[in-house]
């Protein structure tokens, strides 16, 4: 199967543990079904999310997500074919992010938008570390 990479970011909209638990719920159901899996890194300020799957598959899910109002300002750092999963036994591994990526200092100040590819796929990279699978 042709597997496909995509990393995006978004800023949050009305962030509490209620929408954060929405989001997960609706990620992970849609993700199973349509063969996706992947990691979400988030906090009060940013989401980063890593989605792997069929590439039709995972470019739906990103047209969905920058439909839903929960995201703003939807960024695409990483569109790519690729040999193998990271995190193929992950629905949707969620990651708090508390302090190995940038600061919120940082993320108000512009890295986001400054971020190179290699630079946000090492953040998930560092997060997959113990999570391989084929």
């Amino acid at each position: 199967m042709d597997l496909f990479r995509a990393i995006y970011s978004s800023r949050p909209f009305g962030f509490d543990d209620g929408i954060l638990s929405g989001i997960l719920m609706d990620a992970r159901r849609a993700n199973t079904r349509d063969g996706i899996t992947g990691a979400l890194i988030c906090r009060a300020d940013i989401y980063l999310q890593w989605l792997e799957g069929p590439e039709d598959q995972v470019r739906k899910a990103l047209e969905r997500i920058a439909r839903d109002d929960r995201h703003l300002e939807v960024t695409v750092h990483v569109a790519e074919r690729v040999s193998k999963r990271v995190f193929g036994e992950w629905a949707m591994l969620h990651d708090p992010a508390a302090t190995w990526i940038w600061s919120q200092k940082e993320v108000s100040d512009g890295a986001v938008e400054r971020a190179t590819p290699e630079e946000v796929t090492a953040f998930f990279m560092q997060l997959g570390d113990g999570n391989q699978s084929t």
